[in-house]
Order: structure tokens, then sequence, then C-alpha cells
């Protein structure tokens, strides 16, 4: 099954082939004035110099072949040659039905048999989650959300930040405060202890300490170093210390996250390619892609024609030492060997990283790594406060992530109380729903904006119940179940409809979502989903205040219209869950 606009672009096309023209020149669109139209073709305009025609006597030519065919209500030319649509009544009843039956919508499996890779959260080891990883979070698991029921096998991977300078900070310092402890004897043969000798806090409070101690002092950063070097040389204290770290912050990770219901099917980290790279090293030398600049190992990226600067990416170091580029030129050969069937690996962090991507995406492509494969980065702006700055809390510090969920749980919590809820619901279903209406508010506020563009964060607008927001959203899909559990109606099989000028337009919206999903699945843009999400609330709400339901006398019309408010709930339904959102049973 396909959408209206795919069923009718065929048709067209047809029409076009039958008058000797490229029949791709009848694609039909959702029209830009419905007011005007329901549907537009533009083809006749790009088919004039072909046909050796004005484009209004091409478009006529498409016009009299259509005009016999009932499944349009009506086909005009407009302008210089725009070929303006209206389809039947029981063309788009017929249509409508088709939807009622089929399980996925009309969307497409179009990634069977294919593997992605997504790249989200980077999370650092031992360091507080702040109010910024929402971004990457959100976005990444709704891109996953999506690739799985276009049908890939989409696997959220986690890629920890656990390697590197910043351990040996946090080692060292554990040092100087715990000389005692066995992981900083060096004769010490016994086993150690699997629990760690020190709470997350601890740890969440010893990494910024340590980072500006060595800093500010030149010999704290050489121990820093040494303990780094001891670490990644295999020091049997270090990494007993080190595993306390990541079991901790995965522990911590999971409890920030959970209430947001994201998850990664793999959690690794940079630690985990690092056998992996003297076999690179050596691949790619043999292959003749690592050359020595300065005395450090480059990959030379730059391309014919480029018109900005890309430099090479660095492998080493001049002292030996690997780099971010390093360990992430590393996962990718890690990743291609790991999933056989991978065919895209999308990476979603700051924008501020694009151009290290393109290094490691170009170097990747020059050694071979990434034969046959999609790699996107995905790079994302800012968030910000009302002031337009980068959003902290009052006392002019970064907000933590635990902070931000429990600010917007208590928002939440205070709007329920504003809006009177039933006094039958008890307080494990208040709780159920506050903490769906905080994850809604939350993502929403992140998905309905372009990932590149920065945002404000303000809990007010987005815990509203009125206007472009996750709760108001929520709260029409919930309108929907409550009037259906009223009606006492089955509506979930096929159910004639019978469409009339007070429903037409919800009923026209509801023939777009997979090419809503299409666009957005194929930009990698989730508030391509957040809009179509909100133009069925606002479309649902105009239909809800504007005709009879439960009312309706007439009582075609009425079972006609309940069934369209299931196609509307199912639709606002499967969005909301691609977007990472669950629906309550009531508000």
């Amino acid at each position: 099954m396909t959408s209206l606009t795919q069923k009718l672009s065929v048709i067209v096309g047809e029409a076009f082939e039958a008058q000797d023209l490229p029949r791709e020149l009848g694609a039909v669109r959702v029209s830009d004035r419905p007011d005007l139209c329901q549907f537009q073709c533009n083809g006749a305009m790009g088919a004039a110099k072909q046909a050796k025609k004005n484009p209004r006597e091409v478009a006529q030519g498409i016009v009299d072949v259509l005009a016999a065919d009932d499944r349009f209500g009506s086909v005009e030319i407009a302008g210089p040659g725009f070929i303006n649509l209206k389809v039947s009544d029981s063309y788009l009843q017929a249509h409508l039905s088709d939807v009622q039956d089929n399980i996925r919508m009309g969307i497409a499996m179009s990634g069977g048999g294919q593997t992605a890779v997504l790249d989200y959260g980077g999370m650092n080891v031992a360091k507080a989650m702040h109010v910024g990883h929402l971004r990457s979070l959100a976005i990444g698991d709704c891109l996953k959300r999506m690739m799985r029921f276009a049908g890939y096998e989409a696997l959220g991977d986690i890629h920890l930040g656990d390697w590197g300078l910043q351990m040996g900070q946090i080692i060292s310092e554990f040092a100087i405060r715990y000389p005692q402890w066995p992981y900083f004897d060096a004769n010490f043969e016994g086993e150690y202890s699997a629990d760690a000798p020190f709470e997350y806090s601890e740890l969440e409070e010893v990494y910024p300490l340590a980072s500006q101690a060595c800093k500010d002092d030149e010999a704290r950063l050489e121990l820093a170093r040494v303990a780094t070097a001891e670490l990644q040389n295999g020091r049997r204290g270090y990494v007993a210390l080190w595993r306390h770290f990541i079991a901790l912050s995965i522990a911590d990770i999971r409890r920030n996250i959970e209430p947001l219901g994201i998850d990664f099917e793999i959690w690794k980290g940079e630690s985990d390619v690092n056998d992996l790279i003297p076999e690179i090293s050596d691949d790619l030398k043999s292959k003749g892609v690592l050359e020595e600049s300065n005395g450090a190992q480059v990959i030379a990226v730059e391309r014919e024609g480029d018109n900005k600067d890309v430099p090479p990416l660095m492998f080493f170091k001049s002292n030996g030492a690997a780099t971010y580029g390093t360990t992430d030129l590393a996962t990718i050969y890690d990743r291609v060997k790991t999933y056989p069937a991978l065919t895209h690996l999308v990476y979603e962090t700051d924008i501020r990283q694009n151009l290290h991507f393109e290094q490691v995406f170009r170097a990747a492509e020059r050694a071979g790594y990434a034969d046959d494969i999609t790699l996107k980065h995905i790079g994302h702006g800012t968030i910000n406060g009302t002031d337009g700055k980068p959003f902290k809390t009052r006392e002019g510090k970064a907000m933590t992530f635990r902070d931000m969920v429990v600010a917007c749980r208590e928002k939440a919590d205070a709007r329920l109380a504003e809006a009177n809820l039933d006094d039958d619901i008890d307080q494990d279903e208040l709780d159920d729903i506050a903490a769906k209406v905080t994850c809604a508010a939350l993502k929403f506020a992140e998905l309905s904006n372009q990932a590149h563009m920065d945002y404000v964060f303000d809990l007010d607008r987005m815990t509203s119940f009125e206007g472009k927001t996750g709760p108001y959203v929520l709260y029409q899909a919930v309108r929907i179940q409550s009037l259906l559990k009223k009606a006492g109606v089955d509506t979930d099989g096929r159910i004639d409809l019978n469409i009339t000028d007070a429903d037409r337009s919800l009923a026209l919206l509801l023939t777009e979502l997979p090419d809503h999903f299409d666009m957005a699945l194929k930009h990698y843009s989730p508030y391509v989903l957040c809009d179509y999400a909100y133009k069925i609330a606002q479309e649902f709400s105009s239909f809800y205040g504007n005709c009879h339901i439960l009312s309706e006398e007439d009582e075609a019309i009425r079972t006609s219209r309940l069934a369209l408010c299931a196609l509307t709930h199912r639709q606002l339904v499967l969005v909301l869950e691609l977007l990472g959102i669950e629906v309550p049973a009531r508000m």
C-alpha cells in the first residue's frame, strides 16, 4: 500500500506517458493552496520544452485524459500551466478504507535486511549528564524508532567517553585521596572487590576537581598522564578501578534516561577498540593511506573540488598517542566487521563536530572501511535559556540532566493539578500520567525543532496544554480515546466511510502519513513527524468542535465519523510512538 499522493502520481504519470512525455512529470503533491484544490501537479511546466508546446497546452492534454476518470472530482488548469486536482469522495473513502485495514497505515518496509547503527548520547564516564544531552538522546532514539519501523535492524550505541587523559585524572585523584587502597599497590596480587569502594556521587565530584587541578598544576597533570599510560598498558589495579567507573556511570545513565523511555542496545566505549588500533595502523600503512607529517601520522582527506579546507585526520600524534580520530575510525572498522549486514552508520552529536566527522568519514572511505555504507552525521545546535544564551541554572551552572527531568515533572504535576482530573484517578495512575506528560513535554520540545537550529528551553511553554507542545498533542489523543470509549462501538475493523464537507479536511490529512514518514526518514528529520502530529491534533480539534459525532442523528454519518476518529487516534499514537512518546489512558 502507498500514500494517496503516490497513487495519484501513478495515475497522472500514466496520463503524461499517454502524451509521449516522461511519466515522472506526473508527480503529485499536496496543494499549497487548499482553498483552491487538494492536490497539484506542476509537470506541464517542465514538459513544455520537450513537447514543443506552451505549458497550458500540455496541461490541457493531461486534463483531457484525467477529466473522464471518476477517481477525480475535478481537474483544472491554473496560472501558466499548473494542474489542480480534487479527488472524488468515493476514491478518498476507498483509500481510507484500505488504510483502516493496513496495520502499517501505508508506510513501506524500505529497510528490510539492512542493519543500521546509530551513535548518539556520547556521555563521558564519571561526568554528570547535563541538559544538553537531551538533544542527542531524543533525536537518536527517534531515528532508531523510525528506522526500525521501516524494517531496519536499528541498534543504538551510546559510545561512552571512557578512555584517555580524563581517566588518568580521576585515577590519580583517587590515589591522592586514598593511597591505602589496593588498586594503588603495585605489589598487590589478590582479587579486587567486585563493588566499588565509593559511590557515584563521589566519582561525579572528583571529575571536575581533578580536571581543574591538572589545569592549575603541571606536576599534577604529569601524575594524570602517567596514570593514563599505566591504565592503557593494563596495570591491574588501575583497570579494576576504571571498571568501577564504568559500572557506576552506566547505572547512573540508565537512571537518568529511563524516565524518558530511552535505552541502548550497545554499551560500548572508546576503549573497546583500543586493541584494534595496531591492526588498523598496519592495514593503513600497507594501503599507503597513512603518512608522516611533522612527526605525526595522518590520513590526507582533502579532495579535488573542495570549496573549503579539510585538514588531514591525525591518526597518531607526534608522541605516538592516539586521538579521537583514531578511535572513531577504529570504531567504524569494528562495526563493519561486527555487523555484516551494516548499511547505515548514523552519528548524532554537537554540530561543532561536523568537520571532525567529515574527516573521519573520508578517512574510512579512503581506507576501504565504508564501502556501500551510508555514513551520516547529524549535528545539533544548542539548548538556550529564555535569555538566548546557553541554558544554565539560576546559579549560573549547567543544569544537570537529572534536575531538568525533575523540574519538568514538577511543572507537569502543576499542570495536571490545574486540569482538575477525575476524582477516581488514584495516585499511581496520576504518577503514570505525569511521567508521560513530562516525557512528552521534553521530547516534543526537542524534536519539533530542526536539529541544526538552537532552541529555547522554556518549561512553562513546553508543558503547556495549548500550542505546539507534547502535552497538547497527548491531550487530543486522550480526548479521542475518551470519545471512542463513550461511543461503545468497535472501531478497530473496516467501517464504511461517508465523507461529508465537514470532515473532508481531516480525512485528507490522514492520507499523508506515509509521505511525512518517508520525508522524515530520508532526511533524518524527526521534526517532520512532530509537525504532522501537531497538524493532526489541530485538525481533529477543529473537527471535534465543528461536527456532531456522538450526537449525530444520521447513523451512517455517526458511524463514519467514529471510524474517522479511530483512524486519527491510530495515526497519532503511531507517530507519538515513533517520537518516543507514550499516550496515557486519560488526562
